[in-house]
């Protein structure tokens, strides 16, 4: 379990973190949104000990990340995947880990064949891709079989089927009781994978609850109804009491009435439908509405940027060249360490 209380970081005038409250708790996965510049990496690295919080605390099955004896096997983090010895095999990256924190060394082996790097394992981490290098820090988060995970964009750079592993190997993980705490910018996988969300936005807590809440409290839920008697649909809707808006395509729109009262309505009017379907809003639909006050960083949305009015001089060329020309330049393990 994590537990954060009050946890503020001041980076002089700036505040990157504002006074955070909240637990993430074992058995499910707890997703961590907001937009960029929010705090969500300032606060992962404050769960560490990697930033000293200006106040507030954060304790790791109850204490902080500095007391724990053998951090590894306590919890296991993916906060930057190349933060790794470049000149260094991925197992003896792996192997230096395992043995600041007492880990057998059997255990580099293990944790190489559940990411998929054995073939691997002996050469350096300068040359790996993008997606090996996440695949090489999910294996030194899980090294020392901790009971707490924390995940920062871990999907990055992974294929297809290295996104279907990760989100299962999440999933597994917390049904086994362990604590995931995982960020992400990519909404449509978060859906797929969290149980739980905590978002924030300019540093403050704007919501702690489960997904589904959040969906539904952050979004407009109706059904659409498409009939080709529309009259005589919308004639029955008003001697009922309920207000249905034209949408494209002939089709209606009602808001705060279950799909199933207004089928037994068709049916008993004997009206033909071709279409009743409940609309729910996605996760992205839903971050964005709540979070729209609070995003630092806007783009243009395609809009030209204006040119400035004062002409800028051309850069000097060199002799002979012409304008226009380019210029030169498997998730399971039998070994449990014991812990005292």
């Amino acid at each position: 379990m994590i537990e954060l209380e009050g946890l503020t970081k001041h980076y002089g005038d700036k505040v990157a973190v504002d006074h955070l409250t909240f637990t993430v708790r074992p058995g499910i996965i707890t997703g961590f949104l907001g937009p960029n510049g929010a705090g969500k990496s300032t606060t992962m690295r404050m769960m560490l000990d990697l930033d000293n919080p200006t106040s507030g605390t954060v304790r790791i099955d109850g204490k902080h990340y500095r007391q724990l004896e053998d951090p590894l096997t306590y919890i296991g983090a993916l906060l930057e995947a190349k933060a790794v010895h470049g000149g260094r095999s991925a197992a003896n990256h792996l192997l230096c880990l395992a043995q600041s924190n007492g880990i057998p060394r059997g255990r580099v082996g293990e944790v190489l064949e559940m990411v998929g790097l054995s073939s691997v394992a002996r050469k350096r981490a300068k040359g790996f891709s993008l997606g090996m290098g996440q695949r090489l820090g999910i294996a030194a988060a899980l090294l020392g079989d901790p009971q707490v995970l924390l995940f920062d964009e871990p999907v990055n750079g992974l294929d297809p089927e290295g996104i279907h592993w990760i989100r299962n190997l999440m999933k597994h993980l917390a049904a086994q009781g362990r604590t995931v705490f995982v960020s992400s910018h990519l909404m449509s996988e978060m859906a797929l994978t969290a149980d739980h969300l905590v978002v924030i936005g300019q540093g403050r807590l704007m919501a702690d609850t489960s997904m589904k809440d959040f969906i539904h409290q952050n979004s407009r839920s109706y059904v659409r109804m498409r009939s080709p008697e529309q009259q005589k649909l919308l004639d029955v809707l008003r001697a009922e009491g309920i207000h249905a808006a034209a949408a494209g395509g002939g089709a209606l729109e009602i808001d705060g009435v279950p799909a199933e009262r207004l089928g037994e309505l068709a049916a008993a009017h004997h009206l033909t439908l071709h279409e009743l379907s409940p609309q729910q809003a996605s996760l992205e639909e839903a971050f964005m509405r709540l979070t729209a006050g609070s995003v630092e960083y806007h783009a243009h949305n395609g809009e030209p940027v204006p040119v400035p009015t004062t002409a800028v001089p051309a850069a000097p060329q060199p002799a002979g060249a012409r304008p226009g020309e380019p210029q030169p330049t498997g998730w399971g393990t039998d070994w449990q360490r014991k812990r005292s």
